[in-house]
């Protein structure tokens, strides 16, 4: 989740309060964000780029699998043959 996102939820969070909760806590926006920005970033997460490329290598992945599996199979009804 990029810094943009982060400071338009903490904005919408802000900007739903009461007038008067918004004077009693101060800077809530600021105080919101930096908590989502603590919180994310305790998590495992990954960007979008990152995701792309795993799905890309995994579909290689599985493709040269079943290419092996279909070798295997003919090698196997080859020789049930001799």
């Amino acid at each position: 989740m990029d810094n943009k996102t982060i400071e338009n939820i903490a904005k919408q969070i802000s900007e739903s309060m009461p007038a008067g909760v918004k004077e009693m806590a101060g800077n809530v926006e600021q105080r919101v964000k930096q908590t989502l920005q603590t919180q994310l970033a305790k998590l495992d997460l990954v960007t979008r780029e990152e995701m792309d490329v795993q799905q890309q290598m995994l579909l290689r992945l599985r493709e040269r699998v079943e290419l092996l599996e279909q070798q295997l199979a003919e090698q196997q009804t080859d020789k049930q043959k001799d």
